[in-house]
Parts: C-alpha cells; structure tokens; sequence
C-alpha cells in the first residue's frame, strides 16, 4: 500500500516542499528511511513507531520503505516525524484522507504521540505560501508565530490522535488566525540618552549614526561611557515596519531563539562577548545556524572592547559589513542568511586605557600600544564610517542640574532623515544612505566648488582609500538630511571628514 504526503526542509531561510512516499509491502518487517536524512530524521523511526503505538494505533508488521524526494537534497531535522507517522496510517488505511496535495504538516513526535514545538516554523510557512500550498499543520506551540501569515489556513495540533481525528473529519479545528500580532507603536525602553552625562559630540555622531544606518568606532578612556551611549543606539532608531519585523523574526525562529513571541518588534541589539569563535559571530557549524550578525539584522552589533576580540574573528566581520549577507558553502549545500546591521565598536586607545588621557597617565610602551591597536586591522577600520574620539566625563557635567535631550526627542530628528531617505530612493529599493553605490553616490552626493576643494586637501593631507571617500560623502548626505538641507554644504563635508582622521592619530 503506498501513500504520499508533503513536509518541508529548510536551507537557510528557504523552505523547499519534500515529497513524503510510503510503501507498506509484504516482507520481514523493517523500517527504512531513504533520501539523504540526516540523523534526527533517522532517530524518527522509533518516535514514530513509539508515537503510534502509544497513541493507540496498530503499527503495521510489514517492510516499510519511506522516501524522502527529491533524494538529492540534504534532510535536516525533526519536523518530518509527524509526516511520516501520518503516512503509514494512510497507508494503513486509518486516515481516510487521501489527497493532501495543497497540505504540507510539520511536527515533531515525543513517544507519547504530543507534537513538539519546532524550530523555523515561520521561514517554512512563508516559503510554502510562496509555493502556493494552501494548508499547512503546525504544532500547537508554533501558532502563534505562524499567525502573521494571514492568508493561509493554519491548523495547530496538540497530539497524533487529534491530528488523525482532523484528517478523519471526526475532530473539528478551526484554523488558526493571529490577532494584532504587530502593533507599530513606540517601543517603551528602561534606558535613555538623557541619561548620559555630557558627551555631546559622542550623542551627535551616534545620532548621525542612526539617522544614515552608518558604521561607528568609538575610542576613549575607561568610565567615558563608551558602552552605555552604545547601549541606548536602539532607543534612537526607527521602528520596524512590518517587513522587516517579518525578516527578523524568521531568522530567530530558525535559530530557536524566538520563545513564545509572536514577532520581534524591537530592532536586535546584539552584544556577544570577546571570546566568541569566528562561527558563532558569522554562523555555520555542522548544521548551520545564523550567527550574531545575522541575528543582529535591522539592528545593532556592538562589539565592545574590540583589540580583546581575535584577529581572524574580527577579520571574517569585512564580507558581511560590505555585503549585507553572511554566505556558508559546505558540501552539500550554499545558504545564505540576511546580515543589514549597523556595525557599532569601541575600544580603549591602549591596553591600560590612559593614552592621551589628560587626566592619568598612560602606563604602556610604544610597542604594547602598535601590539593593541594592531588587532583592528586597516581593511576593517576603513568599512567603518564614523570614528569617533571621546574624553573623560567631567565632574561638571556629572552635577548638572539640567536633564540632557531624551531618545524621544532625538528619534523625531533621526525619523525625519530617515523618511528623507526612503522617499529619494524608494524607486531603487534601498532605505538610507549607508547602502547607496557608487553610481547614487554620483547622482545625490553632489559637492559645490568648494567643497570639492575641502575634500580634495582631507583626500591628500590623510591619504584616504576610494572606499574612504565614498563613506565620507555618504556621512555628508546624512548630516545634510538631519539639516533638512536639499545639497551638501561646506559644513557638511566638513564634520563627515573630521569622523574619519583619527586613523592618522592612533593608526599612522
């Protein structure tokens, strides 16, 4: 007896419908599964066998041979055991169903029959919308994520006898429909930038920061409040339209990291620590999952105390800085994850932190310092737009009576380039000035005489590569826009060129 339903594979954040076969024939009973599965769905033999029988079913004593098509894409996963079960009890004719052509079911098996919550269920089902499937079976703990695909009949099951009992017409589940799943308000955050004392050109640049979706370097002192400005970046920020909340969160269900949310609706913050590994910054491994920079997309990556991070670690950040998407190629299979995150560092100037500090002094010898600072390699620092310097806080500002501008008051500024931004280059598909090329550069980052005469003394004085140039056009086009201003003026030019000397100073 055979039968055949769907199931779903994810490779990266792309879903692709696999063809579950079953054939039920005479023969010494046995149990094999063919079609490049990988261990997990190997293992589904006896969750599934177990799962039948404890559920109350009779588990056939036949050779059964179950075919996981097309044979030749990798298998990865546990979402295929609620699959296989349901298919040998059509093929044993205790589901009546026989025609589940526009269904795909999903769901892992515990011996006791229950359907296990599973990772990546969001990536599958838009994908299987994409493939025009009309139904889809999910575990009863993934509705609510799956309920933002509105337009697709989702049915979440609780156990094996209630799926059967769905498929058998006997038990009635109405179709699962999220409600208000994302509500665009003002996110509510315990931090705010009027909390910072003093540090007005640190709060500029990361507003310039915000308002562009620039790269941003910060060196300074210990207790300058490098981190806790850095901290407060998201609080400042747009919010996520509903797109890119959707984006988001598919690379948190994949990773297993999205819990009982329904959405993401912040923008990530991601801070991983100085020790991570190479792979868990970029993502990979024997199965592969997203790393930090994927799961800081639409978001931030702060990496603080950056000499303290490995070189190859920090060296392997370049290609997704540039491209805006992390690639892994293994044998059997290339994926790729999003990766648009706003790149934000800091850094002491020298391993005991004092160098060029007014106030202590610097206890390190020049070549501890080269040592240090020789970490952060030039090819890095120059995908960085704005680096900036800061000095220690004084005791005059830690006593000001009056309260610095709040994140509210910052974010209207920062919105209002942004909306700037997304209305000069909707037509090209891009959202702010971090992600022009060189030919939109030419268009919208025209300079006057003088400015060209500004820029080409800086290019010649500071000996700045052609990706140098680019980033401090773009950096003037933003300032321009927090003006409010149609062209780029001297003064524009001007402030985006004073963000990237301190390569002269710390670098040579």
């Amino acid at each position: 007896m055979y039968s055949k339903l769907n199931t779903c594979v994810l490779q990266g954040l792309n879903g692709h419908i696999i063809e579950v076969e079953i054939d039920l024939s005479r023969g010494m009973p046995v149990f094999n599964i063919v079609g490049l599965p990988d261990t997990a769905i190997k293992e589904s033999k006896e969750r599934v066998r177990a799962a039948i029988k404890n559920s109350g079913y009779e588990f056939p004593l036949s050779r059964i041979t179950i075919n996981l098509a097309p044979a030749n894409l990798r298998k990865e996963g546990s979402q295929m055991d609620l699959s296989i079960a349901i298919g040998i009890l059509m093929s044993s004719d205790i589901i009546s169903c026989k025609s589940m052509d526009n269904t795909v079911i999903l769901g892992e098996l515990s011996l006791d029959g229950k359907v296990n919550r599973i990772d990546g269920a969001l990536p599958m089902i838009i994908s299987m919308r994409e493939l025009n499937i009309k139904r889809c079976i999910i575990p009863y703990d993934n509705r609510e994520e799956c309920g933002v695909v509105s337009d697709m009949e989702i049915i979440p099951v609780k156990n094996l006898n209630e799926t059967v009992g769905f498929l058998n017409k006997v038990v009635e589940i109405e179709p699962y429909k999220g409600k208000n799943v994302f509500k665009n308000v003002g996110e509510e955050y315990s931090i705010d930038f009027a909390d910072v004392k003093g540090q007005e050109t640190l709060k500029r640049a990361l507003e310039i920061a915000a308002a562009g979706g620039h790269n941003m370097l910060i060196i300074g002192p210990p207790g300058s409040g490098k981190t806790m400005a850095a901290r407060r970046l998201p609080t400042i920020l747009p919010k996520l339209s509903f797109e890119e909340a959707i984006e988001v969160t598919k690379i948190y269900s994949v990773s297993g990291l999205l819990n009982s949310k329904k959405m993401i609706q912040e923008r990530p913050f991601r801070s991983p620590h100085h020790t991570c590994s190479s792979i868990s910054l970029i993502g990979g491994g024997r199965i592969p999952k997203p790393g930090e920079v994927s799961l800081a997309h639409n978001g931030v990556l702060f990496l603080d105390e950056l000499p303290e991070f490995k070189k190859e670690v920090l060296e392997v950040l370049r290609q997704p800085i540039e491209d805006g998407a992390v690639n892994i190629s293994r044998i059997n299979a290339s994926l790729s994850y999003p990766a648009k995150f706003m790149f934000i560092a800091s850094m002491n100037p020298c391993p005991c932190g004092y160098y060029g500090d007014p106030l202590h002094e610097c206890t390190c010898s020049q070549r501890e310092i080269d040592r240090y600072l020789g970490k952060v390699s030039y090819p890095l620092l120059d995908r960085i737009d704005i680096h900036i310097e800061v000095s220690p806080v004084k005791y005059m500002d830690l006593k000001r009576e009056s309260k610095s501008e709040s994140s509210r008051q910052i974010r209207e500024r920062v919105k209002m380039a942004r909306d700037i931004q997304f209305n000069r280059y909707r037509e090209i598909g891009i959202f702010n000035n971090s992600q022009i090329s060189s030919k939109e550069i030419k268009e919208h980052c025209k300079l006057s005489d003088s400015s060209e005469i500004i820029m080409k003394q800086a290019f010649e004085k500071y000996k700045f590569s052609a990706r140098t140039y680019n980033k401090i056009l773009k950096v003037a086009r933003t300032i321009a826009d927090l003006s409010n201003e149609e062209e780029i003026k001297d003064n524009h030019i001007l402030e985006a060129i004073r963000y990237r000397t301190l390569n002269d100073k710390y670098w040579g």
